[in-house]
């Protein structure tokens, strides 16, 4: 009797990490999504404020020091998040959960019962 409540709560303790980690999956895909409209907005705010300087200044756009510097700039703005989707990434690569192996648990007793 005590084998199969084992086994029971074993089962029951796998759906149960089971839906934590879906759920833990679930928030880092949300917090991800969120970052990445933040991280689009971010670059867009910070090009149009560049882009508004040099029209104040009268430096053209076409130039290739403007679109370097441009670009660098939206790099910068971009680092941030793009250092923080890659730890996101790989928190979710290690969200595992083990499932019981009621077969090897039987085994196991079975060989106690047997010696």
């Amino acid at each position: 009797m005590s084998q199969l409540v084992s086994d029971v709560t074993s089962i029951l303790n796998y759906k149960d990490s089971k839906k934590e980690a879906e759920n833990e999956r679930q928030q880092i895909l949300a917090d991800m999504a969120a970052d990445e409209k933040e991280k689009t907005n971010l670059v867009k705010k910070t090009l149009a404020s560049q882009r508004a300087k040099y029209g104040a200044s009268g430096v053209s756009g076409n130039s290739m020091s403007t679109g370097a510097v441009l670009k660098r700039l939206k790099q910068e703005t971009e680092q941030p998040y793009e250092e923080k989707k890659s730890s996101n990434l790989e928190k979710l690569k290690k969200i595992k959960v083990s499932k019981p192996n009621l077969l090897q648990s039987l085994l196991d007793k079975f060989d106690d019962l047997i010696s």
